[in-house]
């Protein structure tokens, strides 16, 4: 297998993240695409995923799976023993829902704040950005404040369990984790009355599947590019 994905990105983090718990690294290789170079955005690549996103899981047969939920649910269940995604049909949709909340309230919301209401990645991406998307006063900030709710939702959530969706990790507290990366790149900080999200990170954050991923940052080139 082949995962095409930039180190470090939040949406290639979260597979990164999966390939670790379920001890798959070293059965795949890892194909880096240059995301501020927006070549994800040339034929080459959307003949492999038409939308143009990342990351994208080339299978032995040569099939692509796009979409990180999609790919988890691959990975998670290739050994018939699925535990990110759900075992019964209870936790099946718990995990479905809770990973649905952390898109569309967190990591969704910080990445269109993050790439049409700042600088984001640079010149080369800009032409894929929606027009009436960049004005950073009206609707990045309403995505800002958006992907702020979600930090708080989920400090409400983690109150009364350990993880985003019950007792155990799952796919659902990559996304969630995730995010919160992602917001740091886009410097939205987490409230500081969501003191049991911060607490929750640092747990996950030692986790060894989160710890041991490959590729936690942007390569120092990168960086200096974006100005960091």
């Amino acid at each position: 297998m082949k995962i095409f994905d930039c180190p470090g990105a939040p949406n290639p983090a979260r597979i990164r993240i999966v390939l670790a718990a379920k001890g798959l690294d070293s059965s795949v290789e890892f194909v880096k695409v240059d995301l501020i170079g927006a070549e994800h955005k040339r034929s080459e690549y959307l003949e492999k995923n038409p939308l143009g996103t990342l990351p994208a899981l080339q299978l032995d047969d040569g099939t692509y799976l796009a979409e990180c939920t999609a790919i988890t649910e691959y990975l998670d269940n290739l050994d018939g023993n699925p535990i990110l995604t759900g075992k019964t049909p209870k936790e099946k949709g718990v995990i479905h829902m809770m990973q649905k909340r952390a898109e569309s309230e967190l990591i969704d919301a910080v990445g269109i704040y993050f790439h049409h209401a700042t600088p984001g990645l640079g010149d080369d991406l800009r032409p894929y950005k929606s027009p009436e998307w960049t004005d950073r006063s009206v609707w990045g900030n309403k995505q800002r404040d958006k992907a702020l709710q979600g930090m708080k939702y989920f400090d409400q959530v983690l109150k009364s369990t350990p993880f985003v969706a019950g007792q155990q990790f799952s796919m659902a507290d990559i996304t969630v984790f995730a995010g919160l990366m992602f917001a740091d790149v886009a410097g939205i900080e987490i409230p500081e009355t969501c003191v049991t999200l911060k607490a929750w990170r640092a747990t996950v954050a030692e986790l060894p599947s989160v710890k041991n991923r490959s590729g936690q940052n942007f390569d120092a080139e990168d960086l200096r590019r974006l100005g960091f």
